[in-house]
């Protein structure tokens, strides 16, 4: 799909199955990041509008969580084809969205994937029972929470929608969903889709605009029995709050990373440096998992650096709408302007050996749109701005070590938990590591974003609360009873 045959943008707030404009008129400009052309206005949702869709799921909530598990299924079924039909535009609005290049776009399959899964795990939320107590026959029943929140990032839309609203709705809870306001347009067409499936009215709503209006009123409504969010620690940390100073609904958090990657000399040095390149440029590193630290063995160090800095810098930088390109923008100027502040912060205190530049860094390189070189630094001090916080960018540095015990260390020494990976033909050394490392997901010889379908992901420490999976993410959306029946003796 290109530009000639560019699909028309729904942009409006879709709330009890109809869309509408904001309540107010209210509007924000969505600019292409690799062309700085303004794609759209989106409508952003007033205080009023989001009432409105939490009150129209709370309404959905009683017929639909009174349907068979078949039932629900049946409507998820539909949206997963749905999907799979429309995968090439949803590719095409997130690159002209938030720059994702079409050339890598996995999402739709993925999402598809997961709507086919949980559409059939409704019939697995059943309860327990106990003859222990004697003279009573007493279970525990699982049942909805009635309306659920949730709130998805701009990195990958699609699968985040999918992610939290199907086991949500799977479990007989309706559900109110906030965009990103970087990346708003894959939301507006998927509620499209529901639209056409025809999911009962409520049970599915879509809201664009920024988080200090409809996210903070998601995150403080009364009625919202659970909000789910990925994103930020920042605006967990404020979500969290809000929940407690509201009704202390629950919360699912899938936050920031800072995530490391470490190299033995007995590792296939050729793949690590293939790996762990790819985890940091995709998607133009934003990515929460992306293994922006790596330690690599003072003994291979020499010949690990130039297998990585080859790997890492061999990208088609251009326009994400042509599926040469490999390497988009970054999504829109904020997140370029932070990305380059970081950049001169590691020029300070660590040695730049790759990159440092943006659109116009290099010959061939794009003359326009928040386009990042991939940057390599090396020697950076541990303590360093750049090697504490989140870049969320294609920006990695690399360290070296001597020691196990000492790279574990160095590995541990920040607030982050996402992801971590070991690259050892050392199986004993594998699982050493392994154990020791704080971190949600552990990678051994392979690194993000390598997962598994069936395992569940999250963070320890301020990368998270709570786990999302096939076997998980259901639970989250369940609330257990306890039920006591007294029986009569005979």
């Amino acid at each position: 799909m290109d530009s000639n045959h560019a699909p028309q943008i729904e942009t409006r707030l879709f709330i009890n199955g109809e869309f509408r404009a904001a309540s107010d008129g209210a509007t924000f400009p969505l600019k292409n990041p690799a062309t700085l052309e303004q794609v759209a206005l989106v409508s952003e949702a007033s205080v009023d509008d989001t009432n409105d869709a939490v009150a129209a799921a709370k309404a959905a909530f009683p017929s639909w969580s009174a349907l068979s598990p078949y039932d629900r299924g049946s409507y998820m079924t539909r949206l997963a084809d749905l999907i799979l039909e429309n995968e090439k535009e949803l590719a095409y609005l997130e690159a002209i969205s938030m720059g994702r290049p079409v050339s890598g776009y996995w999402d739709a399959k993925a999402s598809a994937q997961k709507l086919q899964y949980f559409a059939t795990c409704g019939w697995n939320a059943q309860g327990t029972t106990s003859l222990n107590t004697p003279g009573f026959v007493n279970m525990t029943l699982r049942q909805p929470y009635g309306v659920v929140a949730a709130i998805i990032p701009w990195n990958v839309p699609v699968y985040f929608f999918i992610l939290k609203v199907a086991p949500a709705i799977a479990a007989g809870n309706t559900a109110v969903i906030k965009s990103s306001e970087k990346a708003p347009l894959t939301s507006a067409k998927l509620a499209q889709l529901i639209q056409k499936v025809g999911f009962p009215a409520g049970v599915i709503n879509v809201l664009s605009g920024h988080g200090h209006i409809s996210g903070s009123t998601l995150a403080h409504h009364m009625d919202v029995r659970l909000l789910t969010f990925t994103g930020s620690g920042r605006t967990g940390r404020l979500i969290q709050q809000a929940a407690a100073k509201s009704n202390l609904k629950n919360v699912i958090f899938e936050l920031g990373g800072k995530s490391p990657t470490v190299v033995f000399p007995d590792a296939d040095l050729a793949k690590a440096a293939r790996e762990s390149a790819y985890s940091i440029q995709w998607n133009s590193g934003q990515v929460c998992m992306a293994n922006s630290r790596i330690y690599v063995h003072a003994s291979i160090a020499d010949e690990f650096i130039p297998l990585f800095k080859e790997r890492f810098q061999n990208v088609a930088m251009g326009d994400p709408t042509d599926r040469s390109v490999n390497h988009g923008p970054q999504a829109d100027e904020i997140q370029f302007n932070i990305v380059k502040k970081y950049i001169e912060l590691g020029k300070r205190t660590g040695e730049l050996i790759l990159g440092g530049g943006g659109a116009d860094a290099k010959e061939g390189s794009p003359k326009q749109g928040y386009f990042v070189e991939p940057t390599v630094f090396t020697g950076t001090p541990e303590d360093a701005q750049i090697m504490k916080e989140e870049i969320f960018g294609p920006v990695v540095n690399i360290n070296v070590f001597e020691e196990e015990a000492d790279v574990i260390q160095l590995v541990n020494a920040t607030e982050f938990g996402l992801y971590a990976a070991v690259y050892t033909r050392d199986v004993s050394r594998a699982m050493r590591m392994a154990t020791a490392m704080e971190a949600g997901t552990v990678g051994i010889n392979c690194t993000s974003p390598s997962g598994g379908f069936d395992i569940p992901f999250g963070g320890y420490k301020a990368s998270g609360i709570g786990r999302e999976g096939i076997h998980h993410s259901l639970e989250n959306y369940l609330e257990t009873k306890t039920v006591l029946m007294n029986v009569d003796s005979l």
